[in-house]
């Protein structure tokens, strides 16, 4: 297929580039110059990359950047043509989404939400998790698309129920890593060292894929960002800002958010969320430690 490929930070890159390896005709364009896929056509903007594609595929950073790349000047939005599909990956507010939806439908195009779940390892092995809102007529076109870039997807519903999915998910793995990680800091100012409890909850029922993935690199001190600390809590606020609409609470989330408030001022934003562990301990005067089992 004849796709445009529009975003190639942390997980856009490789996305593209398995599209690419998949045997895609690939236009890219990247927000700050400079980054480019191997194989693939370099565009000077949105609208030149959407120009002539059967697809538009995005991978920005939030609501505000989908919007810009979508109406914005030389946005995709000049180029839109029948029948054009435009999907977006970002992970941005559901009911700005459905507002997009709509500006793009009127012009005959159609429009897909498909955030993804998974690390940059699974972006980079093409084994991503798509979580799509959008017409299944419309889906089962992008089908060669997905399978290029991932290995499952699950369809929510309409429009929209892509990324409200997509926030539900960030606000379980949020709450589930705290908690996790809440726990290590205990245990350690108690005595418990990580490495000897860490078989105990993999053993148990609080057992949970985020602490599997997430443990090693704890243990090891690695924060490199496989998902930044700065796009979790914007997700965060997402999923704050859509439970305000839907009249809401999740006190555990808006305690959550807290720590991130001042992970962020602590100047933690570029590094993987993980890193939210720092300042657990820092306030308890203490540093996990132990081995990975």
């Amino acid at each position: 297929m004849r796709v445009a490929f529009l975003g190639l930070g942390i997980m856009g890159r490789s996305m593209a580039s398995n599209l690419v390896k998949s045997g895609h005709e690939v236009t890219v364009w990247n927000r700050t110059p400079g980054k480019e896929v191997e194989g693939a056509r370099v565009a000077g903007s949105p609208a030149e990359a959407a120009r002539g594609s059967e697809v538009v595929w995005m991978c920005v950073s939030d609501t505000k950047a989908v919007e810009s790349v979508l109406f914005g000047e030389h946005g995709v939005e000049e180029s839109l043509t029948e029948d054009m599909v435009v999907v977006d990956s970002s992970t941005i507010s559901p009911s700005a989404t459905r507002k997009f939806a709509e500006r793009v439908r009127a012009r005959g195009a159609h429009y897909v939400d498909a955030p993804v779940t998974g690390s940059k390892t699974a972006a980079e092995n093409g084994t991503l998790i798509f979580i799509i809102g959008g017409e299944e007529h419309v889906i089962e076109r992008l089908k060669p698309c997905l399978a290029a870039m991932g290995k499952q997807f699950f369809r929510m519903g309409e429009v929209g129920k892509g990324h409200a999915a997509k926030l539900v998910m960030n606000l379980q793995i949020a709450v589930i890593y705290e908690g996790f990680v809440e726990a290590l800091t205990l245990g350690a100012k108690l005595g418990v060292d990580a490495g000897t409890l860490l078989p105990l909850i993999n053993a148990s029922m609080v057992r949970s894929g985020v602490v599997e993935y997430k443990a090693p690199f704890v243990l090891k001190r690695d924060f490199t960002p496989n998902f930044p600390m700065r796009l979790m809590h914007k997700d965060i606020r997402l999923a704050l800002d859509a439970a305000k609409e839907a009249r809401v609470k999740l006190p555990a989330l808006e305690i959550v958010e807290e720590v991130y408030d001042v992970a962020v001022e602590d100047g933690l934003q570029d590094e993987d969320f993980a890193a939210t562990i720092t300042l657990l301990e820092k306030w308890a005067g203490i540093q996990v430690k132990g081995q990975s089992a």
